[in-house]
């Protein structure tokens, strides 16, 4: 039985709504950590313009690959193996980058070889999009978010939820500019910047 993640189905429609217009003029995107594809599969539906590639860690490529087979999307091709401090990174440049859900989960040190993964994939005047919850100032934005940034660190330490002044300075280190910061259901963002 598939994986399926009900947080990625209620989010998918408010993402693709932002998606659609930063991604207009993209024609390949990387998704970093697809994890159960139900993001790929919808996205790929709804920007039939781009190829839409799924990376994860390899343990989770087979559930991948038989969603998108199902789904039977013509624009997704067979999702590959992408650990984020393992570079250089075995994919192609792309005009698009998306994660969602992944900042909180990792170490900083994995959010700062992600950063620089992309910095070495991206292409000139690329878009990257990053979903998920962040805190501003060093403040949560709701309390909802400080319990879930102490649920994430009593189950690994090193994970929670970051700084968007520390994640946007990674970004600005990649010749990234923010041009949104769009508010989704469920106190999180999706941020998108684009390559100068």
């Amino acid at each position: 039985m598939m994986a399926f993640s009900q947080a990625a189905e209620n989010n998918k429609e408010p993402i693709a709504r932002v998606l659609r217009d930063v991604f207009k003029e993209v024609r390949q995107v990387l998704e970093i950590g697809a994890g159960t594809g139900q993001h790929a599969v919808h996205f790929a539906h709804c920007l039939p313009h781009v190829t839409w590639l799924t990376s994860d860690v390899a343990a989770n490529l087979d559930g991948i690959r038989e969603r998108l087979a199902r789904a039977g999307v013509a624009n997704t091709p067979p999702p590959v193996a992408l650990d984020v401090t393992v570079r250089p990174w075995l994919v192609p440049r792309v005009g698009g980058v998306f994660a969602a859900n992944c900042v909180h989960i990792m170490s900083w040190a994995e959010v700062e070889h992600l950063f620089g993964g992309i910095g070495e994939v991206l292409e000139a005047g690329g878009t990257v999009c990053l979903y998920g919850p962040f805190k501003y100032g060093g403040a949560f934005t709701t309390e909802s978010n400080a319990r879930f940034d102490a649920h994430l660190k009593r189950r690994d330490p090193a994970s929670g939820i970051r700084d968007f002044e520390a994640v946007d300075a990674l970004a600005r280190g990649q010749d990234l500019r923010l041009i949104r910061d769009a508010a989704m259901p469920a106190n999180n963002q999706l941020l998108v910047w684009r390559r100068q």
